[in-house]
């Protein structure tokens, strides 16, 4: 955001007009748990049963292509089988927990590697694990929908529920409250560790991403026949629905939201990343991105090349937003005019991008196995590290920007320090 705008600060667009400006002052930590404590939790413990185990595919041969070079300062490898997801631990930075296909969880030391405790007892595939917003819990959910959580200082678990098929989680950013989305269209939200539950009905189809909103209030939550909804979470009610023309066409991947939750930018398999006004529901702007690769025709038999939003996120201190694409393309949007303003190409497809969290630097990693670092202001890459053998599957950012950490396919997670002469 450009010094001087303030965070309710917003563009009209066509003919929005403002009929009322409310003053929010920005809600206090305290006030956020007593929201959710109020929240009215009905006790829904029915469980699901189990889903058939999905199978994985082998590992093609990334691995011949991958360079011998390593700048990773710490590699963890305890994992026998490709690490899915990663997250640091937001009070200190200090811990990681990472989940993989070995249907293993494990917290360990970031500065050494050392392994504190097992998240044991999964039986399917971690895809999913986070800590709260102060650290004292861990959880960790698997493919089948068994969902943990853990209590970090005494390293023992205490909650668990079984859902159906997992599509993500998250935890409330101000309050001991998870909130995960199922493959059944189901979003569900425990407290704590008493384990209340309410659920929010979405379409019958799954909900593939999802992303609690800043105030702590809303979530907005993406489902893979295209629309969108941001539910009010105290109440369990559908605040905006976007479907039809307003929605994707596809199936929604990703979601994220500004600083101060004004604006929610979505991500589909159509290529298409959409702005949205989170007060409104109204959709500002619409990304569309053209391959960069002119397509060779395709003779039969042969696949037409796909590509879709990965990810994205917005910068903190200007008003930019960046999407990574399945066709290696980052793009950086300039906000204020709603046009593209930098084109980033990695030679292969861009898995996750985060931007710091003070600067206009965001950062990648793909499926060649690289982290790199993007000047957002100039399009110039930063810096580039190296060190796994096969594509990155997830990654991590501390708090002041000094190291990142990777999982990957080649059963390991790695901390690299990022930390530039230039700070």
């Amino acid at each position: 955001m450009e010094p001087g705008e303030g965070p309710g600060a917003l563009d009209l667009h066509g003919d929005e007009e403002i009929i009322e400006v409310v003053e929010l002052g920005p809600p206090g930590p305290d006030d956020l748990a007593e929201e959710m404590e109020d929240v009215d939790f009905e006790d829904e413990g029915a469980e699901e049963p189990d889903a058939e185990a999905w199978e994985s595919e082998d590992d093609e041969g990334v691995e011949d292509s991958m360079e011998a070079q390593d700048d990773s300062e710490v590699t963890f490898s305890l994992h026998s089988a490709s690490v899915f997801c990663v997250s640091l631990d937001p009070k200190t930075n200090t811990l990681a927990v990472t989940g993989g296909e070995d249907d293993k969880a494990f917290v360990w030391r970031v500065s050494d590697g050392e392994l504190l405790f097992e998240c044991s007892g999964h039986k399917d595939s971690v895809t999913c694990a986070g800590f709260s917003h102060d650290s004292v819990f861990v959880a960790t959910g698997d493919m089948s929908g068994l969902i943990k959580v853990w209590r970090v200082d005494a390293k023992e678990e205490v909650w668990s529920f079984e859902v159906g098929d997992l599509e993500w989680m998250e935890w409330h950013p101000q309050a001991h409250v998870l909130l995960a989305g199922t493959a059944d269209g189901n979003t569900w939200m425990w407290k704590i560790p008493s384990g209340d539950c309410k659920t929010f009905q979405g379409p019958a189809c799954p909900a593939t991403c999802g992303r609690i909103l800043p105030d702590g209030k809303r979530a907005v939550v993406g489902y893979e026949d295209g629309t969108m909804r941001i539910w009010d979470l105290k109440h369990g009610t559908s605040l905006h629905v976007l479907k039809g023309q307003d929605g994707h066409q596809d199936p929604l991947t990703c979601v994220a939201s500004n600083q101060d939750g004004s604006l929610i930018m979505t991500g589909s398999v159509d290529c298409h990343a959409k702005l949205v006004n989170s007060a409104t529901g109204k959709v500002v702007c619409v990304f569309k991105m053209e391959s960069v690769t002119p397509k060779a025709p395709i003779s039969e038999g042969e696949e037409a090349e796909s590509n879709s939003v990965e990810s994205l996120g917005f910068c903190n201190v200007m008003p930019l937003a960046a999407v990574g694409y399945l066709d290696g393309t980052l793009a950086i949007y300039d906000l204020s005019t709603q046009s593209l303003r930098h084109k980033c190409q990695h030679e292969s497809g861009i898995v996750q991008l985060l931007w710091e969290e003070s600067s206009a630097v965001v950062y990648t990693c793909s499926l060649d196995g690289a982290v790199r670092l993007w000047d957002a202001r100039s399009g110039k890459m930063i810096s580039e590290y190296r060190g796994h053998s096969a594509e990155i599957l997830d990654f991590a950012v501390n708090k002041d920007a000094s190291i990142v950490v990777t999982t990957s396919g080649d059963h390991q997670a790695k901390v690299f320090c990022v930390q530039r002469p230039d700070r």
